[in-house]
């Protein structure tokens, strides 16, 4: 009964956050560890812990994979060169590093150090989820978002390593081989987790059902791979990338809607918590340092000291990147100039154009000729300078993973306590100062964000779907369901529709009233499901060209989302 309160008191406070902060445009997470920390040093609150398995293995894995549902995999790819080198580099030298400042100034052995250095190497996944609310530039928010998603297997492999160290059994080339079957044998399970779970929700009728096997397909991927001695939180994001690019295609508008809705309030609620329980525990941390009569100044100079020298070591090696990310990045011009000297020799080759090989060569080539140029538009529209790199730089912030983390270290580990209240000012530390100032350092750079919709962007996509909408009625062999022929009026009063949405959306229930009823009205509405079919392809053959920006894409096919349920209600339901 206790429990049951405690939790829902939780929920109060979470919520009461929310809305507060949403109208005063302070991050929520801050506050909410701002508020745990308090409530934990009430004298009639007990000191509060919580196992960490809970959190890396019963929390981390459901938001990862929510976070990667959404991310868009098109801009993922695209800098996924930037995103692996800050997950897996950049992780093994802040490690290595800060292990040897801990193993010089608290004289603890190198192997525990390197192992404190990773548990505050990796940035966190939910932290950096406030520069997604300051409208920073989208190709910083999917580097940070991409880098955080990742390196949580680096850093946890790592540790785990290092701890394997102390009991002088693990080389190099034994770190580097258990990193890359961490690696690989998550992704695999991932990609396996993430088809199936788009198969069986393709055929599940019931959106609610459809949402339910959303819930556990992080952890039908998560907990096999750590059965197998690989990444679970890798398997859980790949789980989620797999299953955001193919849910346009496969799963049904309904069920989009209705899991968008219900993993926001299961966000709101795992990620609230996170950062409550966070502060909580910091009360019976301090009481176990006092314990080992360590130093409570020793912890908090140390965490300064960590949160310092990590941003310091970030920086340098984000300022070297960044020059060469724009090194490598192909000139436009130089390209299509390129890429047209190639298409005059393949026109003068006198290969036969009527050969279905050659044909298929020849879309194969048109095809991935289109992606990269769609890449090199985006990254030179997108350029990362000097500005972003700060941003880059101030938003890496550690977070609840960084503490969930130093709670794994054994038993046995010298001054235990300390090094767990180190990682806690560290998490918090940079949580609070780093978070706290985003919004100033974004208005410092003169960063403005990128995240609305071109109008020409959605020009371009509203023609494409229109030409999907006018071949769907012009097609000839178009049929119903059963095999008979539309009414001819009846494909008029549709085509006069479509027009009509397209230029007064709120008019078109009207519209299809004035259809007539029975038959006619029923056909009409195929025929707009057809016509919203062929729209959602045509949006999906935009994306796989890479030709338009994600929010545009996104926002078309929320609209299409939206347009599709409303047509089925309004003839009587649907699936």
């Amino acid at each position: 009964m206790t429990a049951a309160l405690l939790v829902a008191a939780a929920v109060v406070v979470i919520v009461a956050v929310q809305g507060w902060a949403r109208r005063t445009g302070v991050a929520a997470p801050l506050v909410l560890v701002a508020v745990g920390v308090g409530v934990s040093f009430l004298p009639f609150v007990p000191a509060f812990s919580i196992e960490p398995e809970w959190i890396l293995a019963g929390v981390l894995p459901p938001l990862l994979y929510s976070s990667a549902v959404s991310m868009p995999t098109m801009d993922f790819r695209r800098d996924f060169g930037s995103i692996s080198s800050l997950s897996v580099l950049l992780v093994v030298v802040t490690s290595v590093a800060l292990g040897f400042v801990f193993h010089g100034l608290l004289g603890i052995d190198l192997a525990f150090g390197i192992a404190l250095g990773a548990v505050v190497s990796p940035t966190d996944a939910v932290a950096t989820g406030i520069v997604k609310r300051l409208n920073a530039p989208r190709r910083v928010v999917t580097v940070l978002e991409g880098e955080s998603l990742l390196n949580d297997a680096s850093a946890l492999v790592l540790l785990r390593s290092a701890i394997a160290a102390t009991g002088g059994a693990v080389s190099l080339w034994g770190v580097a081989g258990d990193f890359v079957f961490a690696v690989l044998v998550a992704v695999a399970i991932g990609v396996v987790v993430g088809l199936l779970n788009l198969r069986v929700r393709a055929a599940t009728r019931d959106a609610a059902a459809s949402t339910a096997i959303s819930f556990i397909a992080p952890f039908v991927a998560s907990i096999p791979a750590e059965r197998l001695g690989a990444s679970g939180l890798v398997a859980a994001v790949v789980a989620g990338l797999v299953t955001g690019q193919g849910s346009a295609r496969w799963l049904k508008a309904a069920d989009r809607i209705a899991e968008r809705s219900n993993w926001a309030t299961v966000e709101l609620l795992l990620e609230g918590g996170i950062f409550l329980v966070m502060g909580l525990e910091l009360f019976g941390l301090v009481e176990d340092v006092i314990a080992e009569d360590a130093s409570l100044w020793l912890a908090l100079g140390m965490g300064v000291l960590a949160v310092v020298l990590a941003l310091l070591i970030r920086s340098l090696y984000v300022l070297p990147l960044l020059w060469l990310v724009r090194r490598q990045a192909p000139d436009p011009v130089e390209t299509r100039q390129r890429l047209a000297r190639a298409q005059e020799r393949f026109d003068a080759s006198g290969l036969d154009r009527e050969d279905p090989r050659v044909q298929r060569r020849v879309a194969t080539w048109t095809q991935r000729m289109g992606h990269r140029l769609a890449d090199i538009d985006y990254l030179a529209r997108s350029p990362l300078g000097r500005r972003e790199g700060a941003l880059l730089v101030w938003a890496g912030m550690r977070g609840a993973v960084t503490l969930a983390a130093a709670q794994t270290l054994p038993e046995q580990t010298p001054q235990r306590s300390l090094l767990v209240l180190i990682a806690f000012v560290v998490a918090a530390g940079s949580l609070l100062v780093q978070g706290g100032t985003l919004g100033r350092v974004v208005r410092a750079v003169g960063l403005q964000g990128d995240g609305g919709v071109d109008p020409q962007e959605q020009r371009l996509l509203t023609e494409a779907m229109g030409r999907a909408a006018v071949g769907v009625l012009e097609n000839p062999s178009l049929r119903r369901p059963d095999g008979s022929a539309y009414d001819a009026d009846v494909v008029e009063r549709a085509r006069t529709l479509m027009r009509k949405v397209a230029a007064e959306k709120e008019r078109v229930a009207a519209e299809e009233d004035d259809a007539g009823g029975g038959s006619g009205a029923r056909q009409v509405t195929e025929l707009r499901l057809r016509i919203i079919d062929a729209q959602r392809a045509a949006l999906l053959d935009a994306r796989a060209a890479g030709t338009v920006s994600s929010p545009a894409l996104n926002a078309a096919f929320d609209q299409l989302d939206a347009d599709q349920i409303s047509t089925e209600l309004r003839a009587g339901g649907g699936d």
